[in-house]
């Protein structure tokens, strides 16, 4: 038997994703404000227009992450966005540890340094058609580099712009593998 197939939506091309069997990439090119199923999803949204330095985001597209909640919603799965994104506040998501909204969404939060990125990276995910007890969350790494050095009192190295981006593959594995959990 095959694995179930899983909707990748606004990856990067160069990312961990279209490597995986049984994942279906949507990137910008493919324009993935157009997917329209069937298969439960994993959403990367570009978060600029919606993190804490929102103000400078001026090039990438708002709207992907409205959508993207509407796709989750409907196919099931996960998006993820960085801790704190003001999308929880405008779309009313349930915040971290809160109960489930009316589609049986939660949100959990999780440092990607446990799935092997070299920063912390405190991370929200917003999940459906998942139970919350499916949701095992790993503790622990190490982290050798910092998102943004600047105002901290740190001696970790400063992460490039493509490295703040990256996804780790071991991370890309766990949440297409979450996905596949959707209930149907």
């Amino acid at each position: 038997m095959s694995e179930r197939t899983i909707a990748a939506l606004y990856v990067d091309p160069r990312g961990p994703y279209p490597r995986m069997p049984g994942v279906d990439c949507w990137d910008e090119e493919r324009d993935a404000r157009t997917y329209d199923g069937p298969h439960p999803v994993v959403a990367h949204p570009p978060c600029g227009p919606w993190s804490r330095l929102r103000f400078f985001s001026r090039h990438q597209p708002r709207d992907c992450a409205l959508i993207a909640v509407e796709q989750v919603r409907r196919w099931g799965g996960v998006l993820e966005h960085p801790e704190g994104s003001v999308l929880w506040r405008e779309l009313r998501l349930p915040i971290p540890g809160g109960l489930p909204d009316e589609f049986g969404g939660f949100s959990v939060e999780l440092d990607q340094v446990s799935w092997g990125h070299r920063a912390r990276k405190r991370t929200w995910l917003y999940i459906v058609g998942i139970r919350p007890s499916d949701v095992q969350l790993l503790r622990g790494g190490t982290a050798t580099h910092c998102v943004n050095s600047r105002n901290r009192n740190t001696t970790l190295l400063e992460l490039s712009a493509a490295g703040r981006r990256r996804t780790p593959q071991a991370f890309a594995d766990w949440l297409v593998t979450l996905a596949r959990r959707v209930q149907q």
